[in-house]
């Protein structure tokens, strides 16, 4: 298998250390033809559909990607902005963010964002930090809970860069943050902030990104991971188990999922007599199509039209400061060890190292 072909490595150039924060992807534009290529890289991905490979691809190829585009373009069209997919438009205002919060902590560390799938794939990333002169990468994706369908595909397409790439950085992975102390603190000052300014709910409801039920059998931790998050945000925030509910949404197909499901949840609740409910989403670090459109449209007019009379839904943690803080502690805790001064103060602290081992005056 041929290598890439790569800049020259310069001995004794300073080690550079950076940050690469990864999601999901998106589609370039709100079209079916974007969104068709969108959805065959992702869910060509043996990691998100675990069926036998020429089966699947016969149904991918034969029937999802003939219909699905359009109905998930016109999903995406409703979410849209002006400067283009949400997801992207917070992800690059994350890392941004990120950078500026590590170098004001002292780490002076490249911060850079790539997706999964789609544009600004992963690779890509990786060969442009190492012309940049990085020697060392953090990776660190966008997801609180560790889950195969998610991380580990992340940890594949790094994986696959390195397994054609002479010269290899040295690599660090984070694997989940779902209990971070700093996490759970900017979740729930995001929903106290909320209720300060709406007043509180009936039911706090907790929704995650749904995966099939079969991935807990065969060993995935997301499904209590998950459990763990909504437990410690409930215990923050000072709910009582009355008041709060964890459910999985985005179901595809008809296997089962992980359950309780989030729509049918809120239409139950609402012919059961609640009339306000808070949706969060815990497993989303920004606004998305599975926020914005699935929960704050769909699922609201589901519980609206079952009997409920008051929805709110509450935003990810975005651009905000204490999501932003979470995430420089994540990222400063797995750095442990590693050289995160600015270029010059490393080259400086190099020469009166050595000034010092030949005896030189100071």
């Amino acid at each position: 298998m041929p290598f890439f072909e790569e800049p020259p490595f310069f001995h004794g150039q300073t080690p550079r250390t950076a940050v690469l924060y990864c999601n999901l992807g998106t589609p370039d534009a709100p079209t079916p033809v974007a969104v068709r290529r969108y959805l065959a890289e992702f869910l060509s991905d043996q990691r998100v559909v675990e069926i036998p490979r020429l089966l699947w691809l016969l149904i991918l190829h034969g029937i999802i990607l003939r219909f699905r585009p359009a109905k998930s373009a016109a999903k995406y069209a409703s979410i849209w902005t002006p400067e283009g997919s949400p997801l992207k438009l917070w992800t690059e205002k994350q890392a941004a963010l990120l950078q500026t919060a590590l170098q004001a902590q002292g780490d002076h560390v490249l911060v850079r964002w790539a997706m999964r799938y789609g544009s600004g794939s992963i690779a890509s990333q990786l060969d442009a930090l190492k012309t940049e002169g990085v020697t060392r990468v953090l990776v660190l994706p966008a997801y609180p809970q560790y889950s195969a369908t998610t991380t580990a595909s992340v940890f594949d397409a790094v994986y696959q860069w390195a397994a054609r790439t002479r010269s290899i950085v040295e690599l660090r992975f984070v694997n989940h943050y779902h209990d971070h102390a700093q996490y759970i603190a900017a979740l729930q000052a995001r929903v106290q902030a909320h209720w300060a300014e709406h007043g509180r709910p009936e039911v706090l409801v907790m929704s995650f990104h749904g995966v099939p039920a079969r991935t807990l059998a065969l060993g995935d931790p997301y499904h209590c991971e998950c459990f763990k998050t909504a437990r410690l945000l409930a215990e923050a925030l000072g709910l009582e188990k009355t008041q709060y509910k964890v459910t999985f949404q985005s179901r595809l197909g008809r296997a089962k999922w992980l359950e309780p499901y989030t729509e049918p949840t809120l239409i139950a609740m609402a012919q059961s007599g609640t009339k306000r409910v808070d949706v969060v989403c815990p497993g989303f670090t920004s606004d998305c199509l599975e926020t914005l459109e699935e929960i704050n449209m769909e699922a609201r007019h589901a519980f609206l039209g079952a009997g409920g009379s008051d929805f709110h839904y509450i935003e990810c943690l975005n651009d905000s400061a204490p999501g932003i803080q979470a995430l420089a502690a994540v990222a400063r805790q797995h750095m442990g060890g590693w050289p995160t001064q600015s270029p010059d103060a490393a080259q400086l602290a190099a020469s009166q190292a050595a000034a010092l081992a030949l005896g030189a005056p100071q």
